[in-house]
């Protein structure tokens, strides 16, 4: 099987300063890879490398088998993206929203139609349909998000912080559309700054000062670190404990 995201010996680097210092690792096609860190660790810097918004200073990467030097317009046309703004128009009505970003990723009409139907039914906010974005409690507006990023099925979806600010119970029923997605192969990279949410990664790297300091899956971390839980992981980590 083909892997949905191949990175090797990735540097970005900002005049002198070495944002993400030589970083390794693979993504297997519908796994939700968890890239964790603490705010400024290079996370999001490299997520904008993943998705061909920018090049890295060096190293070798595929994202859905397209090369991120020659093939960045292919390899847009593969992956949705969300981040923690939610990249929403606050004045359009949710149908609004999804018709413009429908056209974008070129999706017929009749069948923009159809998965507008179903998106919006599956939410259950068909009644809602013509209400504007700015309108609605936060946690919609994230499922629904979420739900226009991956409208074109794409192969990829990048998922930059996204439920920052929102409660733990819209967390878990955000979570739940994560589930839904990776079951439909669609393969889920997301930064979070919340440990307890790697618990529902199957395999999550951390990240500190650029780097990536250890990669595995969240049971195996916390056996390794002798720990309960991701948190405590993390804090390990921080300390640089092993």
């Amino acid at each position: 099987m083909d892997k949905a995201i191949v990175v090797k010996d990735m540097v970005k680097k900002f005049g002198d300063f070495v944002a993400n210092d030589h970083l390794n690792f693979e993504v297997e096609q519908g796994e939700i890879f968890g890239f964790l860190g603490a705010n400024g660790a290079g996370k999001t810097t490299a997520i904008r490398i993943l998705c061909g918004l920018s090049k890295p200073t060096s190293g070798k990467l595929t994202v859905a088998g397209y090369d991120i030097y020659k093939e960045t317009e292919q390899i847009k046309k593969h992956i949705g993206y969300m981040s923690q703004k939610f990249s929403l128009y606050e004045d359009l009505t949710i149908n609004e929203n999804i018709r413009f970003y429908g056209s974008i990723y070129g999706i017929p009409i009749k069948e923009r139609k159809e998965r507008t139907r179903n998106m919006l039914n599956r939410l259950e906010l068909t009644e809602y349909a013509n209400e504007r974005i700015g309108s609605l409690p936060l946690g919609w507006k994230q499922k629904l998000a979420f739900s226009i990023a991956i409208l074109h099925r794409p192969k990829i979806v990048f998922l930059d912080e996204p439920t920052g600010g929102v409660d733990p119970v819209t967390r878990r029923q955000f979570w739940n559309l994560i589930y839904e997605a990776a079951e439909k192969g669609i393969t889920v990279f997301v930064t979070t700054h919340y440990m307890d949410e790697a618990e529902y990664c199957n395999r999550v790297s951390i990240m500190s000062e650029g780097k990536i300091v250890d990669l595995d899956t969240p049971q195996k971390l916390k056996e390794k670190y002798n720990v309960q839980n991701m948190d405590e992981v993390f804090l390990r980590i921080a300390r640089g404990e092993n």
